[in-house]
């Protein structure tokens, strides 16, 4: 399984609101830090704020903060909202399945089996997991 670069991006953001957490951070700032384009993250950072993750801050001097504190945000969470789909093959979409197989294979119940790992995985972590390393902390900081 792939992640969307919509669902890396999210993730990015949220990261650097993180580690940044004192101060109102902007779009610019953070596609800046990161080299991708502002355009991308601006629809990524409204989905983030409809989602309840982020919050908007307008006006002069205003800017977009995390709306939750960093260890009440779960990547698991985070992933599920940002993933289009989770259908890894064609018969987990039972509107359009076409397989011959499907009903008689063992494959569908094993990435779904797979596919719970995974998320089960996910959801053992946080924001404040990925925000706590010395090291993006110093990569991440604005100023």
């Amino acid at each position: 399984m792939r992640l969307t670069v919509y669902s890396d991006y999210a993730l990015r953001v949220l990261m650097y609101l993180a580690i940044n957490q004192d101060n109102l951070s902007t779009i610019q700032e953070i596609a800046d830090h990161y080299s991708i384009s502002k355009n991308h993250l601006m629809k990524v950072t409204h989905e983030l704020g409809l989602s309840g993750y982020i919050e908007t801050v307008r006006g002069r001097g205003g800017g977009i903060r995390l709306a939750k504190e960093p260890a009440k945000i779960g990547i698991g969470d985070v992933i599920r909202s940002t993933e289009e789909d989770f259908r890894l093959v064609e018969c987990f979409a039972p509107e359009s399945n076409q397989c011959v197989i499907s009903g008689r294979c063992k494959l569908a119940s094993i990435l779904d089996e797979a596919l719970g790992a995974y998320l089960k995985t996910l959801d053992q972590y946080t924001l404040a997991d990925l925000a706590a390393e010395r090291g993006l902390k110093k990569l991440l900081q604005a100023g």
